[in-house]
């Protein structure tokens, strides 16, 4: 797995507004990562419980303490929108 571009991945996905594109991100970036590149990456890789774990198991330890609970929210949110409803 590219964590790096995964990182770039997440943070893209998290700092927008508006609809997201293999080729917005390539933009983003200036074309120092290519569309191609990130479709293939977005395709290669299935994420399931057990890769999640082993992605996140290093940082989980490395903060993990005797006298604390770790919380997870999975929620999804639907981000605002920039434009106004349509009035019909």
């Amino acid at each position: 797995m590219d964590k790096d571009l995964l990182e770039l991945y997440s943070d893209y996905l998290l700092s927008s507004f508006t609809h997201t594109t293999a080729t917005g991100l390539s933009r983003m970036s200036a074309g120092e990562v290519s569309h191609d590149r990130i479709t293939c990456f977005l395709a290669s890789e299935e994420m399931d419980s057990r890769a999640l774990w082993h992605f996140l198991k290093p940082l989980v330890r490395q903060v993990e303490c005797d006298d604390a609970v770790l919380v997870i929210d999975d929620t999804i949110e639907e981000k605002l929108s920039n434009t106004r409803p349509r009035l019909v």
